[in-house]
């Protein structure tokens, strides 16, 4: 498989053994699979150990956006916990863009990491208060409330929003931070699991972000 194992709440390498893998600082974790590179067939390797696990991403792609990583946490296929997905362009407004969509059971991590917050949840800013946006996911509107990142280990590069869709939480991570004004009422979340052979037109490649 074209996919590497790592921790889904930080960069350390994770160990097997005995059936388990464990983190240095996180003990024993399910484990974190993503390529080292983005490319169609580590996407396939992707969909494999994600089966029945939704991957989201923002769709249609715009002109001269890519797939630029993809990530499920789980230890063999059906078992998947969580998926990320960035993709990434630029705008007339911010220069280049990176938007990352995390998908997730409660209390996974995998969100809070790419978010750069303290706690593995949203938390209790979800739902307070009238939401930022609503965009659509699997058909259905997904309210969406802003995130703060004050006091986490990310700089203030990047916002943050989410909210819950079919009982996961659900998180956006756009940097740089202005690029949060792209969230439109419009915006859809696609499945790319369900694609089929349109799946071969979506483009791959560039720079994955750090997280």
């Amino acid at each position: 498989m074209s996919l590497s194992a790592g921790c889904p709440r930080c960069p350390a390498p994770v160990l097997h053994a005995d059936g388990r893998w464990s983190c240095p600082d996180h003990g024993d974790v399910p484990p974190l699979w993503r390529p080292a590179e983005p490319s169609y067939d580590a996407f396939v390797d992707h969909l494999r150990a994600s089966d029945g696990f939704p991957t989201l991403t923002c769709w249609p792609l715009g002109p001269g956006w890519s797939v630029t990583d993809f990530a499920v946490v789980g230890e063999v296929p059906q078992s998947a916990r969580a998926t990320m997905t960035c993709i990434s362009g630029t705008s007339a407004h911010d220069g280049p863009v990176d938007v990352v969509v995390v998908s997730e059971e409660p209390g996974t991590g995998l969100g809070a990491r790419v978010a750069g917050t303290r706690h593995d949840d949203p938390g209790g800013e979800v739902g307070d208060g009238p939401p930022l946006v609503k965009i659509r996911a699997g058909g259905q509107p997904v309210p969406l409330w802003p995130v703060s990142t004050s006091g986490g280990a990310a700089e203030w590069d990047r916002s943050v929003v989410a909210g819950e869709a079919g009982g996961r939480w659900l998180w956006l991570v756009l940097r740089p931070a202005s690029a949060v004004m792209m969230l439109k009422p419009d915006w859809v979340l696609r499945d790319l699991s369900t694609l089929g052979p349109a799946l071969l037109e979506v483009p791959f490649g560039g720079p994955s972000p750090a997280w």
